[in-house]
């Protein structure tokens, strides 16, 4: 028998759709793995679907989902909306992270009553730190077991002083898709809210709410986001969170998407850096979702 594979799609933010791919394991599952994307990232990216059909292969339910305001859809050649992209926010993407979740909770997605982790990559572990941090301090819905992220800033916003000047005053600020050849706007929101709300957004600081085990996995050679960045986070989480568990993992020689081509051949042999990342995800979910399960 093989992993099932199934798309979905539920409303998320401002009534914006969540498009995802369900992968489901052959065999009665462990747990659940929601897989996040970054900055101009999508779920049909390069990683994301292996890393999916590896952990259902390991007996884990796998989402990788589009966040509402992402711009992509299922037509991963391009950014099909660009106004949602310009109105993207940090907090439009944990609100759309929790609305998975609660979609699990109520059975309309596969996990219902299991343990389940979050894995982020680039920006979008970050979003799941955010995310975990709500979570464990509101308690609704239902804060993850544990927390991985990849490749993460260990800050959310590094536009110097001119540059936010100029997106407050024109409204936005333009970024170039290498993949698609688009111009995309990141809009005022994004800035504006940080700006409002700085304790929010404080990201190591936030960190100190997450009750659950925590890996931060980083590539050697990352040429997008310093390796440095995944000490900050680290020293960050054991400085404020005594007595939870923090690991830390740097791949060697590996890169920002941890040497792993955009689309990725489905009968490809995977990269050694990115068998190290699947392995490391695999053996951390093993160690604390399925002694945590609630039924």
């Amino acid at each position: 028998m093989t992993a099932l594979e199934s798309p979905w799609s539920i409303t998320g933010a401002d009534g914006q759709t969540i498009l995802g791919d369900c992968h489901t394991p052959a065999r009665t599952p462990l747990g659940v793995l929601l897989i996040v994307h970054g900055f101009l990232g999508y779920k049909d990216y390069g990683m994301f679907p292996p890393l999916a059909r590896a952990m259902a292969h390991a007996g884990y339910i796998a989402h990788r989902f589009n966040l509402s305001h992402s711009g992509m859809t299922n037509a991963i050649e391009t950014f099909e909306r660009l106004d949602l992209f310009e109105r993207d926010t940090w907090r439009t993407q944990v609100h759309d992270v929790c609305t998975v979740v609660r979609a699990i909770d109520r059975g309309e997605l596969a996990g219902q009553n299991l343990p389940y982790a979050l894995f982020g990559h680039s920006r979008g572990g970050d979003t799941c730190l955010l995310a975990a941090a709500e979570m464990f301090e509101q308690r609704n819905p239902r804060p993850p077991n544990a927390v991985i992220t990849a490749a993460a800033p260990s800050a959310l916003c590094r536009m110097d002083e001119p540059t936010r000047a100029a997106v407050l005053a024109q409204g936005f600020i333009e970024t170039r898709s290498n993949r698609t050849g688009q111009t995309l706007r990141i809009g005022k929101a994004w800035l504006q809210e940080q700006i409002d709300d700085p304790d929010w957004h404080d990201l190591c600081a936030r960190i100190r709410s997450i009750a659950c085990p925590l890996l931060i996995l980083h590539g050697q050679s990352d040429p997008t986001v310093p390796v440095q960045d995944a000490r900050e986070l680290a020293d960050a989480a054991r400085t404020q969170r005594p007595g939870q568990i923090t690991e830390i993992r740097i791949v060697p020689d590996a890169s920002h998407v941890f040497n792993t081509p955009n689309p990725m051949p489905r009968d490809q042999t995977p990269s050694d850096a990115f068998a190290q990342l699947t392995d490391a995800i695999t053996m951390f979910v093993n160690a604390y979702l399925p002694e945590n399960m609630t039924i």
